[in-house]
């Protein structure tokens, strides 16, 4: 992980624990003319801790979270790539939008120094396959090699269709997940011209609050999330240090609105079926949803209506948490830091809180989580990601006992 909250999963997963607030006053451009000034950034990113200097200048800061995010994962996997594996480990990593801040930069050198200026980098420096690209020319993987674009469901797209990858023996091993960096002026103004984001600009720390009744908005944020996903016999004959299992995966579309899903949340509710049944358990097997819960008023009612489709009564045992209230919303990134923390919410039998949770607007009705991180029980654990064009993912996570 590396988030908000913090460089590496350690530091990340810490601040979950302990409820805290990653959103703050945005310092990577002067916001002061926009209506939304807030974000969850990444604090202190020091790329030259990860890549050569010299090697920085070419790719955009999306690239540069994927890469450090996938050797923290790396390190914590114990997996070495070598001449003997290197076919049979792929990387998926995928992303919302791209370099979006080298875009700008270019641009105005364009217009302000001519086309000659234009730096020989800037596509490979923006394009989205270029995370995976790089994470596999560094680590020498030679397996498939792809990378995902499907707005804020991408990484979870990226983890389900590498664990089909490994199902259906394509490879043994897929470094997979997401990565954005899209806090410029573009990305904040674009978001804001749709009228999406919290404008709490004097409480950045009670901005996101998701199903509170005051909520106004999501928040972006940036950063990555990258798993390792490995065949069980493969990972077991190595002693890996195994964390969870993930068991089901489902794909639906909405066919309904470009950015609004439908009332009855008929999109939501398949993919989450979808992913039930693929994992071949029943609805009430689940204790954990990890959901999208972006602080929306419309999205985050919606969401609350097709979990109590899909559970029925079981809807009310769940504990449901968004972990955007602490995160922010990182887009095309955001699925694969969540499909982390529900991974480690598995492995330490916690349940992640939802932050500024005070009032429960209306319709949201079910256990949040609130404030606090809960130990409790949890042997099956279900991921939500939802995206712009009706586009949605559901990851199911079992607890893993040797």
């Amino acid at each position: 992980m590396l988030s908000p909250l913090g460089i590496g999963t350690d530091e990340s997963w810490k601040a979950i624990r302990e409820a805290r607030n990653g959103i703050s006053r945005i310092e990577q451009f002067d916001a002061a003319a926009f209506t939304c000034r807030i974000a969850g950034e990444v604090k202190n990113f020091d790329p030259a801790r990860f890549i050569e200097r010299k090697e920085i200048k070419k790719m955009g800061r999306f690239i540069q979270f994927g890469i450090a995010a996938s050797e923290f994962a790396l390190v914590q996997s114990g997996l070495k790539v070598d001449a003997q594996n290197a076919e049979r480990v792929g990387v998926v990593i995928g992303s919302g939008i791209g370099g979006f801040e080298v875009i700008e930069r270019e641009h105005r050198i364009l217009l302000e120094k001519g086309p000659s200026r234009i730096s020989p980098f800037f596509i490979p420096a923006t394009i989205i396959n270029l995370a995976s690209g790089y994470v596999s020319i560094r680590t020498g993987a030679k397996g498939p090699n792809s990378a995902t674009a499907t707005a804020c469901t991408t990484s979870a797209h990226s983890i389900g269709d590498s664990f089909k990858i490994i199902q259906r023996n394509d490879a043994d091993v897929m470094i997979c997940g997401g990565a954005e960096a899209c806090i410029t002026p573009m990305g904040i103004g674009g978001f804001a011209a749709m009228r999406a984001l919290s404008q709490r600009n004097d409480e950045p720390e009670k901005a996101s609050r998701p199903w509170d009744a005051e909520r106004d908005g999501f928040v972006v944020g940036e950063g990555s999330g990258i798993l390792i996903l490995e065949e069980l016999a493969h990972a077991q004959r190595r002693g890996a240090n195994i964390l969870a299992e993930i068991v089901g995966y489902g794909m639906s579309g909405d066919a309904y609105h470009i950015t609004s899903p439908s009332e009855d949340g008929d999109g939501a509710f398949r993919v989450m079926r979808l992913a039930i049944k693929d994992a071949g358990i029943e609805p009430e097997q689940i204790d954990y949803v990890n959901a999208h819960g972006t602080s929306t008023e419309v999205g985050d009612r919606i969401e609350t209506t097709a979990l109590k489709r899909v559970f029925c009564d079981h809807a009310y045992k769940l504990a449901v948490s968004s972990t955007k209230s602490m995160t922010g919303h990182l887009l095309g990134g955001a699925g694969g830091l969540e499909a982390g923390i529900t991974v480690l919410a598995l492995r330490d039998q916690i349940a992640p809180p939802t932050i500024n949770l005070d009032v429960p607007g209306e319709g949201c009705d079910l256990d949040y989580v609130p404030h606090q991180a809960r130990p409790m029980k949890i042997d099956y654990a279900l991921s939500n990601s939802f995206g712009f064009g009706g586009t949605n993912g559901c990851l199911i996570f079992k607890r893993y006992i040797q």
